[in-house]
């Protein structure tokens, strides 16, 4: 089975009639033992639930209720460090083309999408892909993407975005120019909880020229033995701030207080992830939370999450002074981005090698 796997698409193996998922995609065996059935996962009602946070009063004139918000956002980063949140001014009807677009491209044919192909070995990883196997334990998740740079205008590369369907382009220009804004918002609150001035984290990742903004639209077909494998297995985002839209299907997981939390599906929110730039800048006050993706045998599910990320090189990331003193000493040491998400992947090859 194996020559089989290596460059098969997930949707094409899902789609071929196996019963049984190739050895590649099951997880561990210490993994197995938290991985259950995604819909009674998400009824479960007892204990802790991702909070959603309302940010109708974000930039409100009245100073009590944008405080009030400021408090709610600064608790859910600082204790969870994920959260649902609604009435982010990202009109429903952008999410919803956005959605249409993003499923409309997953809806063609194999021939049709694969002219949009990345190529890892050739540095080209915008475009449409699949996990490749890690080399230390040669296991795959159970998805395909669709990756690629959304803001600013002037850094994409138009070649790669999808031409059909015909809103494609449209509607996510206008959903990432969008998201932008709300991310200064979101930085500005968090910049405040911190004790900083305002556009203080902004700032620090790279300001309006060079935050970068990547989405990834996730395509996670039906798997006919979802309790052996995982869409995305746990990390950490190493992003800034992560935006998640998805169709309502539930998938994700946190991992709070030691065990495995499902996120409910909000209608209209937006799932927002405090990734770990903002847990570096914050030294550790701010929490970037392990998270990973759960699939099912019943319905497609496909989420689009867009990272927005400091430049690779530029800026040093390091704990502010402000958020060091004696009594909380840095707990990171200074990396640029690059360095950090190598440092991440080293780490990984050397855990996995150790097992």
């Amino acid at each position: 089975m194996v020559a089989t796997v290596v460059g098969t698409r997930v949707e094409s193996l899902a789609s071929s009639g196996i019963e049984a998922i190739p050895k590649e995609y099951v997880r561990p065996q210490e993994e197995l033992t938290s991985i259950g059935n995604i819909f009674e996962e998400e009824k479960k009602e007892n204990g802790p639930q991702v909070p959603t946070i309302d940010l109708e009063d974000l930039v409100s004139e009245d100073k009590e209720k944008r405080e009030r918000c400021h408090e709610e956002l600064k608790r859910a980063a600082t204790e969870w460090g994920v959260m649902h949140v609604v009435n982010h001014g990202i009109p429903i009807e952008l999410m919803d083309r956005v959605r249409a677009a993003g499923a409309g491209f997953f809806n063609q044919s194999m021939e049709e999408k694969e002219k949009y192909a990345n190529d890892h070995a050739s540095g080209n990883i915008q475009g449409y892909g699949s996990k490749l196997a890690n080399n230390a334990c040669g296991q795959l998740e159970w998805e395909d993407y669709f990756f690629h740079l959304v803001y600013p205008e002037d850094k994409r590369d138009m070649s790669i975005w999808p031409k059909t369907p015909s809103d494609y382009i449209s509607a996510t220009s206008s959903y990432a120019e969008h998201l932008r804004g709300l991310a200064t918002k979101i930085l500005s609150a968090l910049s405040l909880g911190l004790g900083l001035e305002e556009g203080r984290l902004e700032k620090e990742v790279g300001g309006m020229e060079e935050l970068l903004l990547q989405m990834k639209i996730n395509y996670y077909p039906k798997c006919p033995q979802p309790e052996l494998a995982l869409g995305v297995e746990a990390h950490t985002d190493v992003s800034a701030l992560t935006f998640i839209l998805h169709n309502m299907v539930p998938g994700l997981q946190l991992f709070y207080e030691g065990k495995w939390v499902t996120a409910k599906c909000v209608p209209d929110s937006l799932v927002m992830h405090i990734g770990d730039t903002i847990e570096i800048l914050s030294n550790g006050k701010y929490k970037s939370i392990l998270h990973r993706g759960l699939v099912n045998k019943e319905k497609v599910r496909i989420s689009w999450a867009v990272f927005c990320e400091p430049p690779k090189e530029k800026i040093i990331l390091k704990p502010l002074p402000e958020t060091v003193s004696e009594a909380e000493p840095p707990l990171y040491p200074p990396r640029t981005f690059a360095q950090h998400i190598h440092h991440k992947l080293f780490r990984k090859t050397q855990e996995l090698g150790a097992k």
